[in-house]
């Protein structure tokens, strides 16, 4: 989907991609993203390869947690079913709400 919605989604080439191993090749449209190594029966991972999929999964921690958190609300879990218009609020709302958590625990 991203791969066809490439006119559609603009991102900075400043900014960094941390993507999980379903978006592999995703370099190949935006030069500054990061993706985890695979392994295949045939070629295991080395130790650098898989210390680069570590701490590329504590910098994504942050991120799905609070992912995780809003399909607790259900508001990305299942069909919206609200006034479409007010989706992009309620959703800032929740964010901002979590971001003023993760503040305040700094």
């Amino acid at each position: 989907m991203f791969k066809r919605s490439k006119c559609a989604v603009n991102i900075n080439p400043k900014t960094e991609l941390l993507a999980d191993s379903g978006y592999q090749g995703v370099q190949h449209f935006h030069p500054n993203s990061l993706t985890p190594h695979k392994r295949s029966k045939k070629k295991p991972l080395t130790k650098e390869q898989k210390a680069h999929n570590k701490a590329l999964a504590s910098r994504r921690v942050v991120a799905e947690r609070i992912i995780r958190r809003l399909k607790v609300f259900h508001i990305l879990k299942e069909t919206y079913r609200h006034r479409r218009r007010r989706f992009g609020l309620r959703l800032h709302l929740l964010a901002g709400l979590y971001n003023a958590d993760l503040d305040a625990n700094d």
